[in-house]
């Protein structure tokens, strides 16, 4: 059995040591910060800082842009020019679509073409199409694309997955 004398050494370091004070000649006497001591609170600690960005530089001639670029057979006949690109749900391209046929936006469709029948090794500049593995009686009986419905791609290979949306 402890003595009164341990229990109240033992109650003034415990009362101490969270910053009240206690005469140490009467233990029975109330503390003398007889207010409610509130709890510490935990330190604050702010949010770490997001990592910064990764940055890839390309150079110029490695990377153009697509929309609204021509587009051509590989025996040069003009198949329209890219006004869209058609993307899955974890972002990859899989088909462009192609504005074609018409005259100055007058009589034209929209088709959809896949992404791999398209080859962009001759692309230069800015005025440099890109080449479509398809012929021109191809995309003349593609089906015609229209948002909201489903989609149809033109393949030149024949062998493409479903686009799931």
């Amino acid at each position: 059995m402890r003595s009164i004398g341990a229990v109240a050494i033992a109650m003034m370091l415990a009362l101490s040591a969270v910053g009240v004070s206690v005469a140490a000649d009467d233990a029975s006497a109330p503390p003398a910060n007889s207010g409610a001591v509130p709890p510490a609170s935990p330190p604050q600690t702010a949010k770490p800082a997001p990592p910064p960005p990764s940055i890839t530089v390309i150079g110029a001639a490695d990377a153009h842009g697509v929309l609204g670029r021509d587009v051509k057979s590989s025996t040069g006949e003009n198949m329209g020019r890219i006004v869209d690109i058609i993307a899955d749900k974890s972002g990859a391209v899989r088909a462009a679509v192609i504005d074609f046929g018409g005259f100055l936006g007058v009589g034209s469709r929209k088709i959809v073409v896949d992404w791999n029948a398209l080859h962009f090794g001759q692309v230069q500049g800015k005025n440099s199409s890109i080449t479509l593995d398809l012929t021109l009686d191809q995309v003349k009986a593609a089906p015609e694309y229209k948002e909201g419905t489903p989609v149809v791609v033109l393949g030149a290979s024949g062998s493409l997955n479903p686009l799931r949306f």
